[in-house]
């Protein structure tokens, strides 16, 4: 639970909070999809609060699956980064909530995304960065979606971060069938093959969720893939 000066939020105000962003471009399952996994981050998971956000020692969270930030700004709005009087703007020409998160204007936001394929190649340089520093605490957390693996930009990425012991790293893949190409395997087994860490969970279970989450990887950076409801679903 969050507390404001006058609310208290809990995981079942985020549909209500969702539903104050209206417009024709909501992209609404592919923010639905990130929905729980987001929830269990922030809730339970991640080293940052609106008072911490610029504090080098953070985790970082990058939001890769930016074509759909409604569930993430509801988040925020929960967890107090962003006020909730934003989220009925979202999308306007004057809003800072825009169809893709811009990181220069929503508090707490580490990177401008949408354009598939780029969030984790930014987590990679993050946590090389953080380690150039010698910033050994911090974590970084990148969300995608498993068609943002159809980009070959993420196979470089995923392919150096295990032979590198990234260890700081950690990826949630969100899996609502929507890639256009099959891997053999599934999607665990393309980052089993490169060195990495993985889980494989329902995307719906919050207890999974931080299990999976939190689950030790000593040397290796860590993958959970978070199985929803296909996105054609009816």
């Amino acid at each position: 639970m969050t507390t404001t000066a006058t609310h208290t939020y809990g995981y079942a105000d985020l549909p209500q909070l969702m539903g104050l962003m209206t417009g024709d471009e909501k992209h609404g399952p592919a923010a639905t999809s990130t929905l729980d996994a987001l929830w269990v981050l922030y809730d339970r998971v991640l080293r940052v609060s609106p008072g911490t956000a610029d504090d080098p020692e953070r985790d970082r969270f990058l939001l890769s699956k930016g074509h759909g930030p409604m569930a993430y700004y509801a988040v925020l709005a929960a967890k107090g980064f962003v006020p909730e009087g934003w989220l009925s703007g979202f999308g306007s020409y004057d809003s800072p909530l825009g169809h893709h998160p811009d990181r220069v204007l929503v508090p707490g936001a580490e990177i401008g995304s949408g354009s598939l394929g780029h969030g984790l190649p930014l987590a990679v340089g993050t946590a090389l960065g953080l380690r150039a520093q010698g910033l050994d605490g911090p974590r970084v957390w990148v969300l995608i979606g498993d068609a943002e693996l159809d980009e070959g930009s993420n196979h470089e990425a995923l392919a150096f971060a295990g032979p590198a012991g990234l260890d700081r790293l950690h990826t949630v893949v969100i899996d609502n069938a929507s890639a256009s190409h099959a891997r053999p395997g599934g999607i665990a087994a393309r980052f089993e093959a490169a060195g990495w860490s993985t889980a494989t969970v329902d995307g719906r279970d919050h207890d999974a969720l931080y299990a999976a989450f939190t689950a030790p990887h000593p040397g290796r950076p860590h993958a959970v893939v978070a199985r929803v409801e296909s996105k054609t679903a009816a």
